[in-house]
């Protein structure tokens, strides 16, 4: 992909794959990586008795929800004291990784819910599962990709949901000049007129 053209990613969401997310941080050490929040979260619920999932839930939303980057790092610490004693695998579950759980918070607010999971993804590859347990096998490569590019095809059309504001493509500018993604620009502009300086008055 990136020989055919692929700009250096803003953000890359992952799940807990160790090979995955070491690939990641070598070809764009840039780059924000995301920890899937739906494999993160799921993680989390399977080691707490039934009855306390939903208080659970509620204390994790507050950390994934939080407004800021700093914010989510109070609440991940509310969470922590909170259960690190009754639920000690529970909060090593929450620990793994926690500054790629929190890197979403880095993003525009209206892009979060769409880069901190990698349901987008899987839900194609569930489509195509879907379609190939009614084929037999294929008859060679190309019919393979052709149903896998058709499947893709039709999920892109959900891709085209989210627009961009001209304030959030400034955040994200800025967000990837901090990172070293963009250059920074090297030109200031031009420092505005004095306000106090009057015209020379015109005599007629």
């Amino acid at each position: 992909m990136v020989r055919r053209g692929l700009k250096v990613p803003l953000s890359i969401t992952t799940d807990g794959a160790p090979g995955l997310i070491t690939a990641v941080e070598t070809m764009w050490p840039k780059s924000v990586r995301i920890r899937c929040w739906a494999h993160k979260v799921r993680s989390i619920l399977d080691k707490v008795p039934q009855e306390m999932r939903a208080e659970i839930k509620a204390y994790l939303a507050a950390v994934r929800e939080a407004p800021n980057p700093d914010e989510g790092k109070r609440a991940a610490e509310v969470f922590i004291g909170r259960y690190e004693r009754k639920f000690p695998s529970a909060v090593r579950s929450f620990t793994d990784d926690l500054p790629a759980s929190l890197a979403h918070l880095q993003l525009p607010a209206a892009h979060r819910k769409f880069v901190r999971t990698t349901n987008l993804i899987e839900r194609s590859f569930e489509e195509e599962r879907r379609r190939t347990k009614t084929i037999p096998r294929f008859f060679d490569e190309h019919s393979a990709l052709k149903l896998v590019f058709g499947a893709l095809t039709r999920a892109t059309a959900r891709w085209q949901r989210l627009g961009i504001t001209d304030l959030e493509q400034h955040q994200i500018t800025h967000l990837r000049q901090q990172l070293g993604l963009e250059p920074r620009p090297t030109n200031p502009a031009a420092k505005p007129a004095d306000r106090n300086h009057t015209a020379p008055e015109v005599v007629a």
